[in-house]
């Protein structure tokens, strides 16, 4: 069966819903959203593992034009976040757009109709097929084979992706994993029914998920063996409650909240001058940071192994007031030789030494440098989108591709932050992408395309830019790809963002006229 909607859209996360919200609100409702899970929210209904919290001020981390009096805490956990996505889809009515249990498997470009055919399938069916199969989250599927589920289409002239770059799980390659006789879950996959009380954990990985999760896991694990490949500088956390007066007064005198936002914001758009302008000034945090972990551990030895030896900043500071105490128990230890191999329920590090573990957890992240899996989506002549990033992701605004057609993503190639609030972004990029349906209606355009030429001096542009950043100091990261590329941050202020994306710059695009009368384009008001 085969369905028409004028735009989709790809999840219900912060870009899925505030895509959806500013279309509602310039009068175009032929539009509907996928959403892979049973539920919305995006990243904060995928990751739901213990301890998960917002590591930016709830203040900030919201949407301008819905901003909430009542965050209980300075910065937000996850079932908080979830409820303020959930509030705004009822709000502002997104919900009869939202196909939830919909597993976007394809999208393909038709040049001679000038739209987009994307094939979806029932997630819960998906989901057994691929167990069955011993397939991951990202893996390529069998178009072809008989056993996968029944795919249904849907034709739209506009495609836009709010799929996160951190939405597809990362796993290590070990050998023996897949033959752990244990149980064994990703971070964002959480069994919430497994007992910690009385088992070995291991946990593989010291990211931003890790540094949440582990001291919970701790306070019930019997033994936990953390596999640290690389340690990360750790800011202390200010969190706090927020006081009943200040939700009172945030409620009765809405302007105090966007007073509070605003200093948020211009405080940690101060940070933008260290990362990319004097990395010199990034030793006032690295000072803090060292006395961070004198503070809170007491074993010398300990002190040593969670020590970076790289530049602060050049991967992803974090904040925890738990953590480093978590580590400093008698029951945790903290292993820096490295997995040689899994043995059925038996770790073997580097030197040999045997651990046997009940459970492994893994803390290893996502795989930024693919925001989007292979085989999904296919642009002109039928290329696949990573194909076009063979030397890595690149996307001209952050939005848009060349060769792919009517194709605008959210949260896109260097448009991540290292110091300020994604939401800000997304909310930038939005209105790019509502400017270019106006223009598309107000032109008669049936399509556009950013032009080759201004895609590359764009992408360069950028790259000059990062080169001399404290990204580029020579740790690795996952802001960073094999081939020494940074493709994830954005190098500068978000405000120079936001101009940037404040209107849809039509020259830099092949825009085509339509072959029929332009009524069959979005009426945006």
């Amino acid at each position: 069966m085969t369905q028409n909607a004028q735009i989709a859209i790809i999840g219900t996360g912060f870009s899925g819903l505030g895509m959806g919200i500013k279309l509602k609100e310039a009068g175009i409702h032929d539009f509907v959203i996928l959403e892979q899970s049973d539920d919305i929210g995006g990243t904060w209904h995928e990751n739901h593992y213990p301890g998960c919290a917002c590591d930016v001020q709830s203040a900030l981390y919201s949407f301008s034009f819905e901003q909430n009096p009542n965050w209980s805490r300075m910065f937000a956990t996850q079932p908080e976040i979830k409820a303020y996505l959930k509030g705004c889809a009822e709000k502002y009515g997104l919900m009869k757009h939202i196909r939830l249990n919909t597993h976007l498997t394809g999208a393909r470009w038709d040049e001679k109709a000038s739209t987009w055919t994307l094939e979806t399938s029932h997630s819960p069916a998906l989901w057994d097929y691929m167990k069955k199969k011993g397939l991951k989250p990202g893996d390529e599927l069998d178009q072809a084979d008989p056993a996968l589920p029944p795919l249904n289409k849907l034709r739209a002239n506009v495609l836009v992706s709010g799929m996160g770059g951190l939405s597809t799980p990362a796993y290590p390659d070990i050998k023996g994993i897949d033959t752990f006789t244990g149980t064994s879950f990703h971070s964002q996959d959480w069994d919430h029914d497994y007992d910690f009380r009385g088992k070995r954990v291991a946990v593989i990985g010291t990211g931003a998920s890790a540094i949440q999760f582990v001291p919970e896991v701790a306070k019930e694990a019997a033994h936990l063996d953390l596999y640290q490949r690389t340690p990360p500088w750790i800011m202390p956390k200010p969190d706090r409650e927020i006081r009943p007066v200040e939700k009172l007064m945030f409620r009765k005198v809405p302007q105090t909240l966007n007073a509070f936002r605003q200093s948020i914001y211009w405080m940690l758009e101060g940070r933008v001058l260290g990362f990319v302008g004097n990395p010199r000034i990034l030793k006032l945090g690295e000072l803090q940071a060292r006395r961070h972990i004198r503070s809170q551990i007491r074993d010398k030895a300990l002190r040593k192994k969670v020590t970076p030896d790289f530049h602060f900043g050049c991967k992803r500071v974090l904040i925890s007031n738990n953590y480093y105490p978590a580590l400093d128990q008698d029951h945790v230890d903290v292993l820096t030789d490295g997995i040689r191999e899994v043995k059925g329920n038996v770790i073997v590090d580097n030197h040999g030494v045997e651990r046997t573990v009940d459970c492994i957890i893994y803390g290893t992240g996502f795989k930024a440098q693919e925001p989007i899996p292979r085989g999904m989506i296919f642009g002109r002549n039928g290329q696949d989108l990573l194909d076009a990033w063979r030397e890595g992701a690149e996307a001209y605004k952050g939005t848009t591709v060349a060769g792919f057609p009517n194709f605008f993503m959210l949260m896109g190639p260097n448009t991540g932050l290292g110091h300020s609030s994604m939401v800000y972004m997304i909310e930038s990029q939005v209105q790019y992408v509502l400017d270019a349906l106006r223009k598309m209606q107000d032109r008669g355009w049936n399509s556009v395309e950013v032009k080759q030429d201004a895609f590359s001096r764009y992408n360069a542009s950028i790259h000059a830019k990062l080169g001399d950043s404290v990204w580029q100091t020579g740790c690795k990261s996952w802001y960073v790809n094999e081939n020494g590329k940074n493709t994830t941050l954005w190098p500068g202020f978000t405000w120079q963002f936001r101009q940037q994306t404040r209107r849809f710059d039509a020259a830099s695009y092949h825009c085509e006229q339509q072959a029929v009368s332009p009524a069959s384009a979005p009426a945006v008001a």
